[in-house]
């Protein structure tokens, strides 16, 4: 028995010794493995540009097994480490050093005039769009003299500066005009309205790969669905509902529960979207979660798309075009987790200058017969002006793009 138990004993040393000695043999392997890794010779980065970890390598005597994209949403330096198998088989792990900076200026929305009248108590650096890539808050001021009490042309500069001490400047004009007295005259006749026929839509845009569908709101009033069927409407983008601003409270599209019970009767594919006063990330997740409770009983076929463009108010918001752009991203997650399909929505004009590259599809609204926009695009609002037989008032017209 004493002899059986000894033999236990030294089994079990010699296993550990195995084990140690096998762990030791690691450790130096490791230890005195070869690593030649040459890095880029600039290794300062913009303020959220898109890059990965071998981006920043001209050579690497292995293959990297972790090339993850840099964080590169703070400013400042970081140590980066990345892991990679070297040409002996060896994983070893390597570290350097980036600087993140921002060399953006400041967007200020402005032209070469601004008009007021007399006696106004406007705060032209609350009414004049000035943002910034990554400063909530950017200083943003009016150089020169004026004054809103007396007529005149006042020659002015707006001035944008960032943390980063990056500085935009541009020149305008305020021009403060005399209040005008009203005239009797004869009324004028109100304009003619111009509608883009629905039909006209499908004969230009209509191929094998596109769609040609609608956007409804309340807006529209009561639709009759049996008609837009036969009019050929192929999809309709429904608004769920909004808010009545910042941080208040949710409300249903009056006509969100028609216009969803409709589609989904008469086999007409149903998209949704969402016009959003967000003013964090968190209150774009709350605004998903709330849209996605309000669809759950019916048949989504379509993305559902964030719609945020309170632009007049943006000074209001104290959002970076990164944060915003984050707003935007993080409500498409929360609803591409519950299984749907996300986009963004916005204009030609904001996708260009405000929203920062994005990844998610987009919903372009461009009023044109043929879009300039060079991005990518799933789905495009060609008209506001629509007419189709089914809805009494005009309705935005899509193309809804198959492969894209």
């Amino acid at each position: 028995m004493k002899k059986h138990l000894k033999k236990i004993i030294l089994l079990v040393l010699l296993l550990i010794i195995l084990i140690v000695g096998y762990q030791l043999y690691q450790y130096i392997r490791i230890k005195t493995a070869k690593i030649e890794v040459t890095l880029n010779d600039n290794l300062t980065l913009e303020y959220a540009e898109k890059i990965k970890v071998s981006d920043m390598i001209k050579s690497v005597n292995g293959k990297i097994s972790n090339d993850f994209e840099i964080n590169t949403s703070k400013l400042g330096k970081q140590d980066i480490t990345f892991d990679f198998t070297n040409d002996d088989g060896i994983p070893v792990s390597y570290t350097f050093q980036i600087e993140v900076k921002d060399t953006t200026e400041p967007l200020i929305w402005l032209g070469s005039t601004y008009r007021t009248t007399v006696g106004s108590n406007i705060n032209l650096t609350d009414k004049i769009l000035c943002g910034d890539n990554e400063d909530d808050n950017p200083t943003c001021e009016v150089v020169g003299t004026y004054d809103m009490n007396t007529p005149g042309n006042y020659e002015l500069v707006f001035k944008a500066t960032d943390q980063s001490g990056n500085v935009e400047e541009q020149p305008f004009t305020l021009i403060v005009e005399e209040i005008k007295e009203e005239e009797d005259s004869e009324p004028e006749e109100e304009p003619e309205i111009i509608y883009t026929e629905f039909q006209d839509v499908v004969n230009k845009h209509k191929t094998s790969n596109t769609e040609i569908g609608i956007d409804l709101s309340s807006f529209q009033g009561e639709v009759d669905f049996e008609k837009l069927k036969n009019a050929g409407v192929e999809f309709v983008m429904i608004r769920v509902g909004s808010r009545t601003g910042i941080d208040t409270d949710f409300f249903l599209d009056k006509q969100f529960k028609n216009n969803i019970k409709n589609a989904n009767k008469y086999g007409i594919k149903a998209g949704i979207y969402f016009y959003s006063y967000a003013s964090s990330v968190a209150d774009a997740k709350k605004e998903a979660k709330w849209v996605l409770k309000q669809i759950k009983n019916y048949d989504i076929d379509l993305p559902i798309a964030f719609d945020w463009e309170n632009w007049r108010y943006y000074n209001d918001y104290h959002l970076s075009f990164f944060n915003l752009t984050s707003m935007a991203e993080t409500f498409i997650d929360e609803v591409e987790k519950a299984g749907y399909d996300g986009m963004i929505y916005s204009s030609k004009t904001y996708l260009e200058n405000m929203w920062m590259p994005l990844e998610d599809d987009v919903w372009l609204a461009h009023y044109t017969d043929s879009t300039t926009y060079k991005g990518d695009y799933k789905m495009w609002q060609v008209c506001e002006n629509g007419k189709v037989d089914g809805i009494d008032h005009m309705v935005d017209i899509n193309v809804l793009y198959l492969d894209k």
